[in-house]
């Protein structure tokens, strides 16, 4: 999968972060370990995106409480922390970048890569809603950086469940790293060789 950049998150809290150590798995992919500080994080992807030239970037994160692997389709240009940062930042109510656009789509054939996930066996869904908080900063930072510096890359974001090492002891849905990794080179894979207008027409997706 020459010309594919994935991101993954650094721990928050001191934990794991099921996004970095599924990326690590796929096969072929170049990576950037991100930091979980807003602002900062946009630039080391500036820098990743730079550095490597990709024709698809696919950023990941994980999201607790979700059971399946899901992929987002709308970034918002909204700021609202429900906690700090790793840095002890916590913007509320502001936006991702000053003076764009309320929100920006994908430009993944998102039910496609969930159409793949699911043929290697591995639950996935469309997302309509990314959140609020560093993922969403995230998905939004990368779109709008293809949008007004990079127009010929394809990017969006994949979140994923726990690991279950993250949940021991703890009633909240996981799912194993390698499974994790497994959907994200089916999802990788398909947004490759699949173009946005070659997308499935099907009924999908939620808002968690």
């Amino acid at each position: 999968m020459k010309g594919v950049l994935l991101t993954g998150f650094e721990p928050l809290d001191g934990g794991g972060n099921s996004s970095w150590e599924a990326i690590a798995l796929v096969p072929g992919v170049r990576t950037a370990l991100l930091p979980c500080r807003f602002g900062e994080m946009l630039e080391r992807l500036r820098a990743a995106v730079a550095e490597h030239d990709p024709a698809v970037v696919v950023c990941v994160g994980q999201a607790g409480g979700r059971p399946d692997v899901t992929v987002e389709r709308v970034a918002v240009n909204l700021d609202d922390a429900c906690v700090p940062d790793s840095a002890g930042s916590q913007p509320i109510d502001e936006p991702v970048v000053r003076g764009g656009p309320a929100a920006y789509f994908a430009t993944l054939p998102v039910k496609a890569c969930v159409a793949a996930a699911r043929a290697v066996g591995v639950p996935a869904s469309v997302s309509q809603s990314a959140g609020t908080f560093l993922c969403n900063h995230l998905f939004y930072g990368l779109m709008h950086l293809i949008a007004t510096e990079r127009p010929g890359v394809r990017g969006g974001f994949v979140h994923l469940p726990y690991s279950p090492d993250q949940v021991l002891g703890e009633a909240r849905p996981s799912m194993p790293v390698p499974v994790s990794a497994q959907a994200l080179t089916a999802i990788v894979t398909t947004a490759v060789s699949v173009s946005l207008g070659g997308d499935l027409r099907l009924v999908g997706g939620s808002l968690h």
